[in-house]
This record gives C-alpha cells, sequence and structure tokens, in this order.
C-alpha cells in the first residue's frame, strides 16, 4: 500500500483532488479514496500499486507539494536536517559576510558551492579566507539581527520530539549560529564546523574535519544504528548538494525549497509550504501537533 500526500499552498480544493485521482488512477496506481489530513489544507489518496507511476503521475500539480511514499513507517523515528535555508531563512555565512563588506564575493560562491557545481569542502575554506581579521562580535550581530527561523520549524521539531522522535541539526555552516539555533528549536544533537578565532578576530580558518556530506551521510547511517531503527524510519531534509547524500539514503529524503540539482535527485520536494509540510508528510493530523511557532 502507498500514499500520495497533497499539501496546498493556499487552500486544497475539490478541483485538485479530484485532478490527482483521476491522474493516479490513468497512471494504473488504484487510488483508493481521499483522506483529509487538514481540511483545505492537506489530504491523502492512498493506492494499490505503482510508485515510480504515482510520482511522474502527480509531477506538476499546480500550488500543490505532494509527497509519495510507502504507507509502512511512514511516521518517522529520526530526523536529520540541515540549518541554512532550511531549519533557518538564510545562508549564515553570507550574512556574516555582509558584516565584512564582502557579501555578493562570497554569496555567489555559496551558491555555486549549494548548486554541486564547486567542491564543498575548498568553497568552505575559500569563503572562510575571505572574512579573515572580521572582529569576533559579528558573529553575535549576525545572529542578532540577521538569522530568522524558518515557519514551521519549531512545530516540527516539538511534534516530532513529542512523538519519541530523535532530531539531529547537521550544519556545514558554523557552531556559533548551529547551538543556538539547535537550542532554540529543541534538537537533540547538534553538529557543525568550528570557526578558529585568535584575539577576538576570526583567523580565516575552519577547524577540521570539516562537516560536509559525508558528516550528514554518516550522522543518519550512526544515529539509525544506535537507535536500531531501519532505513524506513527516517527522515532527511536539506536544501543544497550537499544534503544530497543523507536525502537519497533516509526512508523520505526532502529537498525543502531547495537548489534544481537536489530537486531533481529527492524522492520527495517541498517547493511551496513550510516545515509543517513534513508533518503532513508523516501523516500527523493538524489536531496533534504541537503548535510551538511562536
Amino acid at each position: 500500500m502507498f500514499i500520495a500526500t497533497l499539501i496546498a499552498a493556499g487552500t486544497l480544493g475539490d478541483t485538485a483532488a479530484r485532478e490527482a485521482e483521476e491522474r493516479l488512477a490513468a497512471a494504473g496506481c488504484a487510488p483508493q479514496g481521499l483522506l483529509a489530513l487538514d481540511t483545505g489544507k492537506a489530504a491523502d489518496i492512498g493506492f494499490a500499486q505503482g510508485l515510480a507511476a504515482a510520482r511522474a503521475a502527480l509531477e506538476g500539480m499546480a500550488d500543490v507539494d505532494v509527497v509519495v511514499q510507502p504507507a509502512a513507517h511512514r511516521e518517522k523515528r529520526l530526523l536529520v536536517a540541515d540549518m541554512d535555508s532550511t531549519m533557518i531563512t538564510v545562508e549564515c555565512i553570507d550574512e556574516l559576510a555582509d558584516y565584512a563588506g564582502i557579501k555578493a564575493e562570497i554569496a555567489a560562491v555559496t551558491e555555486r558551492a549549494m548548486r554541486g557545481e564547486l567542491d564543498f569542502e575548498a568553497a568552505l575554506d575559500a569563503r572562510v579566507a575571505l572574512l579573515k581579521d572580521l572582529d569576533e562580535s559579528a558573529i553575535d550581530r549576525c545572529l542578532a539581527e540577521r538569522v530568522t527561523l524558518t515557519p514551521g520549524a519549531r512545530t516540527l521539531i516539538a511534534t516530532m520530539r513529542a512523538r519519541g522522535a530523535t532530531c539531529i541539526l547537521v550544519s556545514g555552516g558554523f557552531t556559533r549560529f548551529a547551538r543556538p539555533v539547535g537550542e532554540r528549536l529543541g534538537f537533540h544533537r547538534v553538529i557543525a564546523n568550528d570557526l578558529l578565532i585568535e584575539d577576538g578576530r576570526l583567523t580565516g580558518t575552519v577547524a577540521r574535519p570539516i562537516v560536509g556530506a559525508q558528516t550528514k551521510l554518516e550522522t543518519l547511517r550512526e544515529a539509525s544504528a544506535e537507535l536500531r531503527l531501519s532505513p524506513e524510519q527516517t527522515l532527511a531534509v536539506g536544501d543544497g548538494a550537499n544534503d544530497l547524500p543523507m536525502i537519497r539514503a533516509a526512508g523520505l529524503g526532502v529537498a525543502f525549497h531547495a537548489k534544481p540539482v537536489v530537486a531533481a535527485a529527492a524522492a520527495a520536494r517541498i517547493e511551496h509550504g513550510d516545515l509543517t509540510a513534513l508533518l503532513h508528510a508523516q501523516g500527523i493530523p493538524r489536531s496533534e501537533w504541537v503548535e510551538d511557532d511562536a
């Protein structure tokens, strides 16, 4: 048994739901009716066969995010999440660069790295080198003035934690941002890179080993083993190329408002909604959410 979850950017009307059922039927997936998760916002359509066919059939529905997956182990026991442009709305290194007057230069490199056009570690080293001698106080200013939680982030983590899931934040960014963000959101663990600082100024270097794509993948695998979970019981979410290995390895890998290379490779994409879409995808009805986006 499989499930297609429709999550509307605005209102999920009868027309969109009927169109989805018709598409599934035409693809030979044998849809078995509609079940509302959140009236006017999200609904499930169960179907009997053809996972790949269903994903292809539902591609491109207007103003609707669609998550297609097996019904078994739908609610996940482990979440491994990226931070920049996923759990928060900005790329911290780009915003920090603004305090050094070089945001445009660094942001261009960040964009290429997240698109998979540059080696992540080399690109990180190059960007951090440009921040050499920046006053350490800029980090705290940036955190206070620029870092904003993504809508739905608090509710996602609070709800999953309340239901017994383990939540881990793994960032290719920096601990000085990731630790306070992780604490605000309620993550069980936070893993990120350490910016090296001497005499109150950035040295232009990052401690080794660098947290990148391999670290994210290993974190997913090691946490799964520690918790005695199968891959099907895991969820990974991110937006950049360095998130792809963990997204591919998770039971449900989600590209969240992601770069094209990530969106094309992920089993599920959220392009319209906020992070509460991941609760809809797990079949958790709105009535059972821990509303914590104050």
